[in-house]
């Protein structure tokens, strides 16, 4: 059996490996001229480890990204908001890793042989009867997976009618701080705009910020300094460090909820079947739950009835995960001072525990 994967990313080189392990023929069409990540930093959280548990790879990323779990969130001057209790989270689900993007990708790569890999290959759409139109040609396959991300080509080709993603307001910053002393995986948040961080491994600092923007705005990193200057101490220190030329920008998308992930012979996985917010940090963690949660159905039932049982387990869990983060995330975001003063009086009242037990459905999946 043969299975081609559109996209080398996280969740297309993770279902590659999965279906190699199985004894598949496995080729991996990516259109940039290596396979590796730019990006800065990413959080696999325990769900997402459980997946790679059954590639035998989730306790290498454990070894080399431990991380605790999110310390809480605070607010621009520094008190809390809400304060999680890390020791009672680890007992629960488990443990956390951080990483930089590209160390997870160069994991994946190295389990799989290097003929799978076609760099350089940009895919203009597919059809199903899995088939990939290219720009060198036309390949075929017994299975297509559509792992090309929030604009993904092979949506497009197989849902022409579907809206495409749409900007939720505010536009992402990422970038690497160097090391220096920090208390954990910290989230502090203003009005319209926020700055979160997480310790690495080598001692560097992954920090994103999220602020409301109009859709295509591009700000400098002296803008974002002066932005942020007020804020409590590590916030601006941490700003501070920041190589402009390391600043990663991108607006922020979510997809309309599709009616089912899967046409005939092609299946679609993460981003490209269910881009959502960053807000709970679990874009990765389910694109990694699609591709061994499609690998082991299409391998078990066949293509036809795997793809059925993989659209019916996955699309309910993301889409309702999606819906999720969108709402967590929507209070970070208001401007008005009465709402946001109102949203500050009340999440240090939450119940304890009630952060945890309302991310009890995104930590304890199994596979």
């Amino acid at each position: 059996m043969k299975v081609i994967i559109v996209g080398g990313g996280i969740g297309g080189l993770t279902a590659a490996v999965a279906f190699h392990q199985r004894g598949w023929q496995v080729e991996v069409l990516e259109r940039a001229p290596e396979f590796t990540e730019i990006g800065a930093g990413v959080s696999i959280q325990p769900n997402g480890l459980r997946a790679l548990d059954t590639l035998g790879l989730g306790d290498r990323l454990r070894s080399c990204g431990p991380a605790d779990p999110p310390a809480g969130i605070r607010r621009a001057n520094g008190s809390w908001l809400i304060r999680n209790n890390i020791d009672d989270l680890k007992l629960r689900f488990g443990q956390w890793a951080t990483v930089h993007r590209a160390a997870l990708v160069d994991l994946l790569r190295a389990a799989l042989p290097a003929q799978a890999l076609r760099p350089g290959t940009e895919v203009r759409g597919a059809g199903p009867d899995g088939t990939v139109r290219h720009g060198g040609g036309t390949y075929a396959a017994d299975l297509v997976v559509g792992a090309d991300g929030v604009h993904s080509a092979t949506r497009r080709s197989l849902w022409p009618h579907m809206p495409g993603p749409r900007y939720v307001g505010y536009t992402t910053w990422r970038f690497i701080a160097p090391p220096q002393p920090i208390e954990g995986s910290v989230e502090t948040w203003g009005r319209g705009e926020r700055f979160g961080y997480a310790p690495m491994p080598d001692g560097r600092i992954y920090c994103y910020v999220l602020a409301n923007a109009p859709i295509g705005s591009h700000v400098h990193l002296e803008r974002l300094r002066e932005r942020f200057a007020h804020w409590h101490g590590l916030v601006p220190t941490l700003l501070d460090t920041a190589d402009e030329d390391a600043v990663l920008q991108h607006d922020t998308y979510e997809l309309p909820e599709l009616a089912t992930y899967v046409s005939g012979k092609v299946a679609v996985i993460g981003d490209a079947a269910h881009a959502m917010t960053p807000n709970l940090g679990q874009g990765a963690c389910q694109a990694l739950e699609d591709a061994v949660t499609l690998a082991a159905t299409a391998d078990t039932l066949g293509v036809r009835a795997g793809l059925e049982e993989y659209d019916r387990l996955r699309r309910p869990r993301t889409q309702m995960i999606a819906r999720r983060s969108r709402q967590i995330g929507a209070p970070a975001h208001w401007t008005s001072p009465p709402l946001a003063a109102l949203r500050d009086v009340a999440l240090p009242l939450l119940p304890e525990g009630l952060i945890s037990r309302s991310a009890a459905a995104a930590y304890t999946w199994t596979p």
